[in-house]
């Protein structure tokens, strides 16, 4: 132990959902039979794991190098993909070994019949995000995506709108826009697409962060779901940092005999959480 005797504990709701570990795990499989292979776009939000990955053979390719690519073998991580990659790959005689998760591809099959049915689609997503393009992707690019009910303020929309949401968004949001909607005269039929194992875990946090001194939030920066998890953390204990990696911790942000609670989004790896633990004990 160092001086300051830190007491850490890590919550044991936090790391990977079944997604993600099903699509590691696959990919894992693989490398060790065949010592390396294709991933299209990062296979979870977290560099640290992903250059675990990369040093494992994992090769991380985008859209265009896809449609180069011929006769291999290609990974789709758990935020899935739209019909066009499909399609590709089927022109490149491609195998896909499809990681999508289960329930973003509910999702995507929800969204497609709407689409088919001639609905007006609104998805509440983060715009760029690899789930939300997979998701607009089934409405042939038709539905209008937004993060913020504020970009909607001058959209022209029409009367009748069906809402779905990115699996990862904070339900207390969603259901904020669905009334905000309805408040302002439109006919809302809202489909609540929120992955429980997510929306479940703000209330294990909650329960979570309140024990301790201080709480240090383990995420990659470009996880939606760390943006939203670190929210909660920071709502119910406002002494709580947000690192990426165990190299981020310095021994100002701590007292002597603080209790510590490490907690991570669904793409932060249990062994980064454990780094972060043994480096914490040895200030």
């Amino acid at each position: 132990m160092g001086e300051y005797n830190l007491q850490v504990s890590i919550d044991q709701d936090s790391g990977f959902c079944f997604g993600v570990v099903y699509a590691i795990d696959m990919a894992e499989e693989i490398l060790e039979e065949q010592g390396y292979l294709y991933c299209l776009g990062d296979i979870v939000h977290n560099d640290e794991e992903v250059e675990r990955l990369k040093a494992k053979g994992l090769r991380i390719i985008d859209h265009e190098e896809l449609k180069g690519l011929h006769n291999e073998k290609v990974l789709i991580r758990a935020h899935g993909e739209a019909p066009d990659t499909y399609r590709t790959a089927l022109e490149n005689n491609i195998m896909l070994i499809d990681a999508s998760c289960p329930v973003v591809l509910k999702l995507q099959h929800r969204i497609k019949t709407s689409h088919d049915a001639k609905e007006n689609i609104l998805i509440f997503g983060k715009h760029g995000h690899a789930e939300v393009i997979g998701l607009q992707g089934q409405t042939n690019g038709d539905a209008l995506v937004f993060q913020d009910i504020a970009e909607l303020d001058n959209a022209e929309l029409p009367q009748q709108i069906t809402l779905y949401s990115q699996t990862t968004k904070s339900t207390d949001k969603f259901y904020a826009i669905k009334n905000e909607l309805i408040n302002r005269g439109y006919e809302v039929k809202a489909n609540d697409t929120i992955c429980r194992q997510v929306s479940n875990r703000d209330k294990d946090l909650h329960n979570f962060v309140v024990n301790f001194n201080k709480i240090v939030f383990v995420s990659g920066k470009k996880s939606s779901n760390g943006k939203v998890l670190f929210e909660v953390c920071k709502k119910y204990n406002p002494n709580t940092y947000f690192i990426s990696s165990a190299s981020e911790l310095t021994a100002d942000m701590f007292m002597p005999g603080d209790t510590i609670g490490i907690a991570g989004a669904t793409s932060t790896p249990m062994w980064l959480m454990l780094d972060v633990k043994a480096a914490l004990e040895v200030f």
